[in-house]
């Protein structure tokens, strides 16, 4: 019983490393080994756009899907060796050895720290805003109003909380260290090889799509979960009623459902201009409502990696 009472703890140690020490350097990342594979097989995958077409539009479709196959098999297969080894070890070593080593599947300090950053940038100048924001999101920035730099921010914030905290939380809970990993294997390429069209001069429009579809089927109910946890930390459980109208309005099935909630729980708007608007009768958001946004995602940090903790008891 003490010994499942101790890896049951696994998440909670991950989150306290990930506030005491912060995220590994690249060279020591899992997810940015990831990242540099997934660049290299991704230039060769995806065909030049200014290039004659060789391969037809369904076999690149295969070709990138069983590339993405098998790396994400290597990916789950070298973490479930790695976490039964670490658990043949003794329990109180074990314990904290997984923490570290799924504490690089989750990352909520710093996701954290960068949106206070972007509030903190905007009280030097509308630049200085642009700039730290295009750190958080991939739209242009060089254009955006105080108001919306801070919608962007504050957008990534709900988002994220899905992709690099709650996710990883739920497939660790369900499948150990593989299942996390996986998933941030699957995010991962989702982020880089999950274009609708050209970007880098590269055509992902069927080299990307297996990447999209497979990290939309392992966010979908992480990223509802996640939904709930906002509303109901947020203080917006009557409102829960509007969340699926609301994540409805975005293109994806899946960062709809934070950000809806997180509108809704902030009482303001959040838009992307020329493609959605949620809680379009909330006001624009203010100073204080970054700080809130942030305050209600250490909640809900909290709150599923206690759920995490109990399920894995179960």
């Amino acid at each position: 019983m003490e010994d499942a009472v101790l890896l049951a703890c696994v998440p909670a140690l991950a989150l306290l490393a990930d506030r005491l020490l912060g995220e590994p350097g690249l060279r020591w990342h899992p997810v940015a080994w990831m990242g540099r594979w997934l660049a290299w097989a991704g230039g060769r995958l995806a065909p030049r756009a200014d290039a004659p077409r060789v391969l037809s539009n369904a076999r690149i479709f295969w070709v990138a899907a069983l590339a993405w196959l098998a790396a994400a098999a290597t990916v789950f297969a070298a973490s479930w060796l790695f976490q039964a080894w670490v658990l043949s070890l003794p329990v109180w070593l074990a314990a904290p050895a997984l923490a570290l080593f799924f504490k690089p599947m989750m990352a909520w300090a710093l996701l954290h720290d960068e949106v206070l950053g972007v509030e903190r940038a905007l009280g030097q100048s509308v630049a200085a805003g642009r700039a730290q924001v295009a750190r958080l999101v991939s739209r242009p920035t060089g254009q955006l109003s105080p108001a919306q730099v801070r919608e962007s921010a504050i957008e990534s914030l709900a988002e994220n909380l899905n992709d690099s905290v709650v996710a990883p939380l739920f497939w660790f809970a369900l499948l150990g260290l593989p299942g996390a990993a996986l998933f941030r294997f699957a995010n991962t390429a989702d982020a880089m090889w999950g274009y609708r069209g050209v970007r880098g001069g590269h055509d992902w429009s069927w080299a990307g799509k297996w990447a999209a579809r497979a990290d939309d089927v392992l966010a979908w109910l992480p990223a509802r979960i996640t939904a709930l946890l906002i509303a109901l930390l947020g203080g917006a459980a009557a409102t829960l009623g509007r969340l699926p109208t609301e994540a409805g309005r975005t293109p994806s099935p899946n960062s709809g459902w934070p950000m809806a909630a997180m509108a809704l729980a902030l009482g303001v708007q959040l838009r992307k201009p020329g493609a959605y608007t949620l809680n379009a009768e909330g006001r624009t958001p203010e100073p204080p409502d970054t700080l809130r946004a942030c305050a209600i995602g250490s909640r809900t940090v909290l709150a599923a990696t206690l759920c995490a903790c109990a399920a894995l008891m179960l």
